[in-house]
């Protein structure tokens, strides 16, 4: 194992805040495996790799001789998180969070070792707590307490509702620190009034308190709004190797080394290393991303298989090929009274949109060609002549063809 040191560096790599770095440290200097904790709620089904960035650190801990309990809140989930909303947010079903979860977990162990992973669900504890115990568990926090929590605080100063049950949530993720003894509980920069209140809880309770470490967001491959899938810049877990390799391409170069801490598998000495190179110039930006873009295929996938990834990028960026796995569609074209084909139709009955009007926003975009010739803003409707066996493309890397 390496020393206390050797592992706070690696720990500390990409991380935002260590609350407090002195306790990590002493725990650390024990000699013993720590437990770390992540709780996540199943509140939708994919998860990309914005999603992964706690995984990945969870990982990292596991890779130092660790043990982590990865909690699925399928109790807490019935609350629903408050943090960062300004409004209440829309509770699930048990059916819907369960389905969630199975999808999240078969994800999560693309990542994590199951060796060295626990997997509780909150539901367990939470679900079976008496009113007697909740009362008990309430009453070590304080209404002013929870408004100091920055989200709270700004619905209640702006009179926004703020429903009683919200309240609980906190409250309900720092009694799953206290029932699986956490020595360290990550989550995101807007969970960490959750995670002090978990180290709270766990000191009222006689408990050695946790330490908080929590992690910066990824921003998506526009590199200014967060990962997500509503900016539609987003890298799927599922992503096909393909398609997940062009979208690491696109980032900016200015967020490599995030990247490479938060998303990759590459040693903190290397990344150190990298980080350096492109400062002095003495690595170019173009190669680094490329090597960034084969290791998070790489983790997802298998080395043959980002290869390739990379081969069908130059085959097609370099060379401006078509791809090879390029669908066909078999379709007749419908023409309209002016003898016109509607083609926002045509890309939504291709699978290149998901509707009419992102079809049209894409055209409008100059996002659409049709073999290589882009389609004019506002010409929604085509000659059927020039759609006849056409390559149609959206973007950078959707292609489709007509035969």
């Amino acid at each position: 194992m390496l020393s206390p040191e050797e592992q706070l560096h690696i720990i500390a790599s990409g991380a935002n805040q260590i609350v407090p770095e002195s306790a990590l440290m002493e725990k650390l200097k024990r000699g013993k495996p720590l437990n770390i904790k992540l709780g996540v709620d199943p509140t939708a089904p994919d998860i990309h790799l914005g999603h992964a960035v706690p995984l990945r650190k969870l990982r990292q801990f596991q890779d130092l001789g660790h043990q982590v309990t990865l909690i699925i809140g399928d109790g807490t989930a019935l609350i629903g998180d408050p943090s960062g909303r300004n409004s209440t947010r829309p509770q699930l079903t048990y059916d819907q969070i369960k389905e969630n979860a199975q999808t999240y977990v078969d994800q999560a162990f693309k990542v994590l070792d199951p060796e060295r992973t626990t997997l509780r669900y909150n539901s367990e504890w939470i679900l079976s707590l008496k009113m007697e115990d909740l009362l008990k568990l309430l009453s070590n926090f304080t209404v002013a307490r929870i408004l100091e929590r920055d989200d709270f605080h700004k619905r209640y100063t702006t009179n926004q509702p703020i429903s009683l049950h919200e309240f609980m949530y906190p409250v309900m993720q720092a009694y799953d620190s206290v029932v699986i003894k956490s020595d360290v509980e990550l989550g995101g920069n807007d969970q960490l009034f959750n995670l002090l209140a978990g180290r709270e809880l766990m000191e009222k309770m006689g408990m050695e308190p946790q330490v908080c470490l929590t992690l910066p967001l990824l921003e998506g491959t526009d590199g200014v709004q967060k990962m997500s899938k509503s900016y539609g810049n987003y890298i799927g877990l599922t992503d096909a190797p393909n398609e997940m390799f062009g979208k690491v391409m696109s980032i900016p170069d200015n967020i490599m080394v995030k990247y490479y801490r938060l998303a990759s598998t590459v040693d903190v000495d290397e990344i150190d290393r990298i980080e350096a190179g492109l400062a002095n110039d003495e690595l170019h930006p173009n190669k680094v991303k490329r090597a960034l873009a084969r290791n998070i295929v790489e983790s997802y996938y298998s080395a043959e298989e980002a290869v390739a990834a990379e081969e069908a990028f130059d085959r097609l960026f370099k060379q401006h090929e078509v791809p090879e796995d390029t669908p066909e569609f078999n379709l007749t074209l419908e023409v309209n009274d002016q003898g016109t084909v509607y083609l926002a139709k045509l890309l939504v009955d291709m699978k290149l949109a998901a509707s009419a009007g992102e079809a049209r926003r894409l055209i409008d975009g100059g996002g659409v060609k049709v073999n290589g010739t882009p389609v004019p803003a506002k010409q929604y409707n085509v000659d059927p002549a020039l759609l006849e066996g056409a390559v149609v493309q959206v973007g950078k890397r959707k292609f489709a063809k007509l035969v």
